[in-house]
């Protein structure tokens, strides 16, 4: 009775890790990364993870047309640069900040309504021999109001 005890306790303890890790990275979108969509007006919605260096993450997005919108992008800072690259449905590269010095927004305006995937990549940093380095990094978006 004891053990089973003990084990629930462990088990409820290490449960709740991930949720406390996740609530973080969620104050940590909500206070930093929702200042870099001024001015534009945040859409409620905190997209935020724990990623590792050498990590990848895919967001779906539906867009409407004529509707100016802005994509940031933000990491913690131990992390380096992160990278972001917009898909259209035929795998069609939009927009990649690579080709634009690693910049943390992008704002654009579609024709058409469609579906896009941002695709979110922690590079490899520094030194090889050190045990890579997780944190939060968050994907959040902005429309202008008229």
């Amino acid at each position: 009775m004891k053990r089973f005890l003990y084990l629930l306790i462990v088990t409820s303890v290490l449960a709740l890790i991930p949720l406390t890790s996740n609530a973080q990275c969620k104050g940590f979108a909500k206070k930093i990364c929702r200042l870099e969509l001024n001015p534009f007006i945040h859409d409620g919605n905190y997209h935020a993870a724990i990623l590792t260096e050498g990590e990848e993450a895919e967001l779906y997005k539906t867009f409407y047309s004529d509707q100016d919108y802005r994509l940031a992008i933000c990491g913690s800072d131990n992390l380096p640069e992160i990278e972001f690259t917009i898909l259209d449905a035929n795998q069609n590269v939009l927009y990649s900040n690579k080709d634009h010095d690693f910049k943390r927004t992008w704002d654009f305006k579609l024709e058409s309504s469609q579906q896009l995937k941002i695709a979110v990549k922690v590079p490899v940093g520094g030194d090889e021999s050190e045990e890579p380095m997780s944190g939060c990094v968050a994907i959040m978006f902005g429309l202008k109001i008229k």
